[in-house]
Order: C-alpha cells, then sequence, then structure tokens
C-alpha cells in the first residue's frame, strides 16, 4: 500500500533506463509523486502506468530544462527533490577523443546538471526547503586509463556539489552527492564499443583492451551492482532528516576510494595500470 504521509515532489533526470527508472518506481511504490524525466518520453510510459509522469527533457537544450520545470511547478506548486541522474561516459585517450565530443561529455554530465540546478533552485528558496541528489561516480574520486574525460566530468560534479552545499546551507536546502561503484546498467554497453572505436588502430588500442576488460561490470550483464543498490541510497538521502553529504555505493568503491588515498599516486598509478592490462 501506498504511504501517502510525507509525500515529496521529486523530479529525477534521466528516467528513461538503468538508476533513474529504478528509482522512479521505487518512489512511486513508496506514494511520492514522480516526475521522471528524459528525452524519451515513450521509455517511461511504465511509469505512467503504476502512478508517476513522464515529461521531456534535454539537458543540453536551455528551453526543455525550463519548460520542465515550469510544468511541474504550475502542476504542483512546489519540488521538494532534484535528482540529477542524466549521464553518460565517454571513454578513450585524451589525445584521440575528439574534442566535439569531450564537450557533449560536459554538456551533458556538467552542464546540463548545472542548468537543472539554476532552474529548480529558486523556487526551493522560496519555499525555503529542498534537497539536491547529484548522481556522480567513484570516477569523481578515483581514476584510470582512457577515462579523463569521464572522470574529469564527474570530478567537476563532486567540486561544484560541494560549493552548493554551502551556499545553499542558508536557504534550507541540502546537497547530497551519490557515488556508485560498477552497476549493471546500459553504461558499458554504450560506452565500450565507442572506446574501441575511437583506439582501434592507435597507440592505445592494447590498453583499451584492457580497460574495456575492467569495464565490462558496467554493462548490463555484467559482475556489477544492481540499479536498486543505487536507488536505495538515494531514498535514504530523500527520507532522512539530516542527508549525508556522500553516499557512497558498494564495497569495491569504499576500496578504491581508501587505496588512492592511502597508497598515493605513484602506487595507485600502478595498481590501476597493472588492473587494465590486456591479460
Amino acid at each position: 500500500m501506498k504511504q501517502k504521509n510525507n509525500n515529496k515532489v521529486i523530479l529525477i533526470t534521466g528516467a528513461s533506463s538503468g538508476i533513474g527508472k529504478q528509482t522512479a518506481t521505487m518512489l512511486i511504490k513508496k506514494g511520492h509523486t514522480v516526475y521522471g524525466a528524459s528525452r524519451s518520453v515513450e521509455d517511461m510510459q511504465d511509469l505512467v502506468k503504476i502512478g508517476g509522469h513522464a515529461i521531456m527533457l534535454d539537458v543540453t537544450k536551455s528551453d526543455t530544462i525550463s519548460s520542465c520545470v515550469k510544468k511541474i511547478i504550475k502542476k504542483e506548486g512546489h519540488i521538494d527533490v532534484l535528482v540529477n541522474n542524466a549521464g553518460y561516459g565517454l571513454y578513450g585517450s585524451i589525445e584521440d577523443v575528439d574534442i566535439a565530443d569531450a564537450k557533449a561529455q560536459y554538456d551533458v554530465n556538467v552542464f546540463g546538471l548545472g542548468e537543472m540546478i539554476q532552474k529548480t533552485v529558486p523556487y526551493m528558496r522560496k519555499q525555503k526547503s529542498g534537497l539536491i541528489i547529484n548522481v556522480a561516480s567513484i570516477a569523481g574520486k578515483i581514476y584510470m586509463p582512457l577515462g579523463g574525460w569521464y572522470h574529469s566530468s564527474k570530478f567537476a560534479v563532486e567540486g561544484l556539489s560541494d560549493c552548493l552545499r554551502v551556499e545553499l546551507k542558508p536557504f534550507n536546502i541540502n546537497v547530497s552527492i551519490i557515488e556508485p561503484s560498477a552497476i549493471k546498467t546500459k553504461f558499458g554497453n554504450n560506452m565500450i564499443p565507442k572506446l574501441k572505436e575511437t583506439s582501434e588502430g592507435g597507440a592505445y588500442e592494447e590498453q583499451s583492451k584492457g580497460v574495456a576488460k575492467v569495464m565490462a561490470g558496467t554493462t548490463q550483464d555484467g559482475s556489477g551492482l544492481e540499479p536498486e543498490r543505487v536507488s536505495e541510497k538515494i531514498i535514504a538521502a530523500i527520507e532522512s532528516n539530516k542527508p549525508l553529504h556522500r553516499y557512497v555505493v558498494g564495497k569495491s568503491g569504499k576500496m578504491f576510494i581508501f587505496a588512492r588515498w592511502l597508497l598515493g599516486t605513484r602506487i595507485f598509478d600502478s595498481l590501476v595500470t597493472n588492473m587494465t592490462q590486456k591479460n
């Protein structure tokens, strides 16, 4: 049975698949008013069938961001929680990745996220409450070869979120970061072919084979964590009176973050190099 107490109006970007859809589904079943947002409204009709809402959003286009937020405000009068989940991974050497592709990575993972915040925060300030959850990654804390453009975008989300948290504290708006380890989603299925294409026949081809092997855990049939594990942390933040600043998801992620802190960069460099060897 749905719980009507403490119902919140929640906007989730990237809700057409993976973590976003799983989180939306779980929150709808708990009785919250959930707006799933994505470029593909058709892929969110299952959310509508169970009581949610589907709204068109492309985080790289300002007009759709404004339209999305205004529609929710017009219908509900407020937005309690913004979950910035939309994002993707671009792998390939710094040298090989076309700069236009690198800019597109930042447009989604950083600037799109930032504009969602800019359009939502004024309403949260007015109501003197709110929660912003930015789905980052342990990739914003550690690194591996051929991940420079993706990792740097997630490092940027970490820094942006920390600054935002302090800025919004006087307005009773909380900011939490979710840092998943390898998750079984479309991430790897979309990322690995592009990595191989970018590196094929070049100086980084052998490295790309090793990196693809490591990243195989993020495919839908890989060995990574189920998306539900991330959704549970997001929901924990939403339902907490005092949400944590960071939620690391998965033991492997915690181990890698600790290892980087403990070992220093020289030894950690060797560790990730050995991990991403082809054989």
